[in-house]
């Protein structure tokens, strides 16, 4: 079938959304893991680094009049899957029949990294904190900093589409680049992975920066469970603590050997002759036992 000037005839949005699952489903019917983006509600990012990744892109003008143009894909789940490996990220997104993205990003020069890190030296206290986000506002400038930062500009992302527009960014491009950023919701650290570098290095940097006796280093720190919680989204188990001896555990011949009884004197009337016991007397080195069991014949 001919469409006229190539273009392929218009999908509606609710359309578009019951392709998109169709597309899912096979893809996973045949065994492959596919991973959609899912937004949560209509924002298109909700922490620290899903908005930086946004707020980086659309400073550059280069980006800023051709963005808009993916969000409503991405807001509708257009984008079936999107891999990070690295610093390429292949992905898959539903228009008028599923097209294949992929976005390279160039991996950090050592000389920037190195100098993000002597700048941020004595300012991030964990791990944690950096994925999520908790940083002063000093070190948020810094990462942010246009062609000096973290975040890639244009010049250092390549992109391309399967779909038959011409433009370098077309709506399926630019639906990937706003998925990348709210998978770094979720996954903050890919942020570092897309630019070659490691997270360790900042962490190890700011140790070295800090004032001997002010705080603990960094690598005696033992995380909490609600920072994990945070951090991994789990939900963490705690620990059940021992329960009070009470006096019926007392009783568990286990814990201690029982005492006999001194049997009550009887009245005179009825006392008999001592008779030669048939049980063994309990000794420390005996087992107990139970008034239950019956005495051995001798």
């Amino acid at each position: 079938m001919s469409y006229e000037y190539g273009w392929k005839p218009y999908v509606s949005v609710a359309e578009r959304r019951r392709k998109a699952e169709r597309e899912l489903a096979k893809l996973r019917k045949k065994g492959y893991n596919a991973a959609p983006v899912v937004l949560q509600g209509r924002k298109l990012a909700t922490t620290f680094w899903g908005k930086a990744w946004g707020d980086n892109l659309e400073s550059y003008s280069d980006f800023a009049n051709r963005l808009p143009r993916g969000r409503t894909y991405v807001r509708n789940g257009s984008v079936v899957d999107l891999q990070v490996d690295g610093g390429e990220v292949r992905a898959m997104v539903m228009g008028s029949e599923l097209y294949e993205v992929t976005v390279n990003v160039s991996p950090l020069p050592k000389a920037r990294w190195n100098s993000i890190c002597k700048d941020c030296s004595g300012s991030i206290d964990s791990l944690v904190d950096l994925l999520q986000g908790r940083l002063a506002k000093a070190v948020m400038e810094r990462v942010c900093q246009q062609k000096t930062g973290l975040f890639p500009a244009p010049a250092e992302i390549k992109l391309s589409c399967s779909c038959p527009d011409w433009a370098s960014m077309c709506k399926h491009v630019a639906a990937v680049l706003y998925g990348i950023g709210a998978r770094l919701d979720a996954q903050p650290a890919l942020v570092f992975k897309l630019r070659a570098v490691d997270e360790g290095e900042l962490i190890a940097s700011a140790a070295k920066g800090r004032t001997l006796g002010t705080t603990v280093p960094v690598s005696a720190k033992v995380l909490e469970g609600d920072d994990l919680s945070a951090l991994f989204g789990l939900e963490m188990v705690s620990t059940a603590k021992p329960e009070p001896k009470t006096k019926a555990s007392a009783k568990n011949p286990k814990s201690a050997p029982a005492k006999r009884k001194k049997p009550a004197d009887k009245p005179l009337a009825a006392r008999t002759p001592a008779k030669k016991s048939r049980t063994k007397p309990l000794t420390l080195t005996d087992p107990v036992k139970t008034r239950s069991s019956k005495a051995r014949p001798t």
